[in-house]
C-alpha cells in the first residue's frame, strides 16, 4: 500500500500535493537550464508529445514519503555543453523550485543523461543568393 502523502495542515484544512505536480515543477525548472535539450520519458511519452500534448512531467520520477522527496530526472543534453556542469545546475535549480513552490524537503535530485542532441548545422550560405543555386 502506498504510504500516506505528506500534507500541510493549517487552520482552514489540509493541502496534499500530487507527485505529478512535483514532477511538473521539477520539469519546468530543468528545461530552463542552459544546455538541456529536452526531457526524455521514453518512446511512449515522446510519441504523445509529438501528437500535440505537452507533458512537463515527462522524464521525471518522484518519490514523496513523509517530508522526504527524491526526484529522478532523465535528460537529453545539447552537444557542446559540459555534462557534469549542466547536471549539477539542474540539481540545484530543481531543488530550489520544488522546495520553494511546494514546501517539501528535497533530499535527492538524481540526474540521468540519456543522450546528446546534435543540432543540424546551418549552411554557411543560408539566406544568401548562393543558397538558391
Amino acid at each position: 500500500m502506498d504510504p500516506q502523502k505528506p500534507e500541510i495542515t493549517n487552520d482552514i484544512g489540509s493541502i496534499r500535493i500530487a507527485d505529478e505536480v512535483v514532477a511538473t515543477v521539477a520539469g519546468l525548472a530543468a528545461v530552463d537550464v542552459e544546455g538541456v535539450a529536452s526531457m526524455s520519458g521514453g518512446w511512449g511519452t515522446d510519441l504523445v508529445e509529438k501528437l500535440g500534448k505537452k507533458n512537463f512531467g515527462k522524464g521525471i520520477k518522484v518519490e514523496v514519503a513523509d517530508n522526504d522527496t527524491k526526484i529522478d530526472i532523465y535528460l537529453i543534453i545539447e552537444y557542446g555543453y559540459p555534462i557534469p556542469n549542466v547536471a549539477e545546475t539542474v540539481q540545484k535549480e530543481v531543488k530550489i523550485a520544488v522546495e520553494s513552490m511546494t514546501g517539501l524537503k528535497v533530499s535527492a535530485v538524481n540526474v540521468n543523461i540519456l543522450g546528446v542532441s546534435i543540432k543540424k548545422a546551418e549552411s554557411a550560405y543560408e539566406g544568401t543568393d548562393l543558397d538558391k543555386e
